[in-house]
């Protein structure tokens, strides 16, 4: 029998009695079956007969300090009184203590016992002998949680959390450790946390219960899930995590597909750190596309041709094939938002004029597409070297990037810079004056699908393709390559439009810190 009330451990941490009481009511109207109420978050001292009467499921009581990153603002003494007064409170079913101060704090009851270890700046080098002392404590499970600040730090946790001889929480926090919180599930981690307010900042790298809902199949990974990823800097914006999971799901696959942020110049490291998973395939975005084909011991030609492969897909060997889907979506985009506007449907691209903003991997799909297909294409970036080599690749014209307003004739315009894209939404890549009527203008950024670019050229009477077209497409080919079946194209840009669409917070997210004096 499973030793956790349940896969997921729902995090409520408020200052306000109030709004715990409120979070409490809604994470289990929600379906949460098990939840950690953070102690340390409240702004007055607990009151448990207050809290009590909500409880519907299995409870967690903790108190964090500081250093195990909690707002636990008083003495030491008094915080591992009150961890004993949760104890036997009666109220509780789990407690969590400190390696540190584990042995002070007898067992009790029926209240079983997570001993754990938090890092909030390192993984420690002596993480290994941290965890065999804490093998020796009266722990009914282990939790480690350190903080990630390479990928080779998530290959160590991992490795921990795989060779657990007693049930053990192991995962790294931070951006570059998000998908240990995940993948620690694979190896057998009892259950996995989850903020029910992701905005309270509860700890970093935290995901919400409404991921789980929306984006993540937690519940359903075991040792046989098939895992697959993001690799990019940065990927927290990306919407490719829930279009990959539900588009898995529709096709009955046993996997799952995770974001895994990894700076520039760190690729092969970071691939090298997951490659005992393995991770069956990736995505690739900026700035690794390039890195992501030198990686690669087979390519596909469009790869070989642009240079960047924007998809790895791992062999039986452990070496990697690679692939550029951008160059198919982009080009099936172009080609099939002309022919809707062509007389008899007919594309001549040798008559077709086309100005591409930016020189990264995107821009060199678009680019070398196009101009195999015989257009005229002009490159401008604002980087002229990376211009001026892509240029000379496919022998087509190349402007200084403050020159670029004055390229004509121009019948497409295509952005494959990341100018406009979340966060930075109140940006072009080109002045409004550029813009006029018939000129097709394609925008690559999908986060937002209507950037600034987009608004602007609709409001002149522009052609518009958005990247939400693109996205997909490419999309669907990787999932393709993935798994060997053919996704539903349009079921995907419905799950894609309706994942970016704005989402309804189902209790007020009033900030209360400030305001925690108030409290009855």
């Amino acid at each position: 029998m499973s030793v956790a009330p349940d896969r997921v451990c729902v995090v409520v941490g408020r200052t306000r009695h109030k709004m715990v009481q409120a979070e409490i009511q809604e994470a289990f109207k929600r379906g949460a079956a098990f939840i950690e109420l953070r102690l340390d978050f409240l702004a007055r001292a607990v009151d448990f007969k207050r809290l009590a009467p909500l409880k519907q499921c299995a409870w967690l009581a903790s108190i964090r300090r500081p250093q195990d990153g909690g707002r636990w603002p008083g003495k030491e003494d008094d915080r591992q009184m009150i961890l004993r007064q949760a104890i036997i409170s009666g109220a509780f079913e789990w407690i969590d203590l400190e390696t540190d101060v584990a042995n002070t704090i007898r067992r009790y009851g029926t209240v079983k016992r997570i001993i754990s270890y938090h890092n909030m700046t390192e993984t420690p080098a002596d993480l290994d002998q941290i965890y065999e002392r804490m093998l020796a404590q009266d722990a009914d499970v282990i939790k480690i949680a350190v903080m990630a600040q390479h990928p080779r730090d998530n290959e160590r946790v991992l490795e921990l959390q795989r060779r657990a001889t007693k049930p053990t929480i192991a995962f790294c926090m931070g951006e570059i450790g998000f998908p240990t919180r995940f993948l620690s599930l694979k190896y057998g981690a009892p259950w996995i946390y989850a903020a029910f307010n992701k905005e309270r900042g509860v700890a970093p790298g935290l995901p919400a219960v409404e991921d789980f809902k929306t984006t993540y199949p937690v519940r359903s990974i075991n040792a046989d899930t098939k895992v697959f990823g993001l690799l990019g800097d940065p990927v927290s914006h990306s919407f490719g995590p829930v279009l990959h999971n539900h588009t898995l799901g529709r096709l009955k696959q046993n996997a799952i597909y995770l974001p895994f942020r990894v700076p520039k110049g760190q690729l092969e490291e970071a691939v090298k750190a997951f490659e005992r998973v393995p991770v069956s395939g990736y995505s690739v975005t900026i700035p690794h596309k390039e890195a992501a084909a030198a990686l690669a011991k087979e390519a596909e030609p469009n790869v070989q041709l642009c240079g960047a492969a924007n998809t790895l897909i791992r062999r039986d060997d452990g070496t990697f094939f690679a692939a550029n889907t951008d160059f198919t979506a982009s080009f099936e985009s172009i080609v099939e938002h002309l022919k809707a506007r062509a007389e008899g449907g007919i594309v001549d691209f040798n008559s077709v004029f086309v100005l591409v903003l930016g020189a990264g991997g995107a821009a060199r799909a678009v680019a070398h597409g196009l101009h195999k297909a015989g257009a005229h294409v002009t490159i401008a970036a604002r980087t002229q070297e990376r211009a001026a080599k892509l240029a000379a690749e496919i022998e087509c014209k190349v402007v200084d990037w403050h020159a670029r307003h004055n390229v004509l004739p121009c019948e497409v315009l295509v952005n494959c810079t990341p100018v406009g894209m979340h966060p930075n939404t109140d940006e072009s890549p080109i002045h409004v004056s550029f813009l006029r009527p018939g000129l097709t203008v394609f925008d690559t950024v999908y986060t937002p699908e209507n950037t600034k670019l987009i608004n602007e050229a609709r409001s002149r009477g522009c052609d518009l393709i958005t990247g939400v077209d693109m996205f997909v497409r490419q999309a669907a080919e990787q999932v393709k390559l993935f798994t060997g079946q053919t996704p539903n194209v349009d079921k995907m840009r419905e799950i894609l439009r309706k994942a970016m669409s704005p989402l309804t917070r189902a209790l007020d997210d009033e900030t209360d810190d400030a305001d925690a004096a108030a409290d009855e």
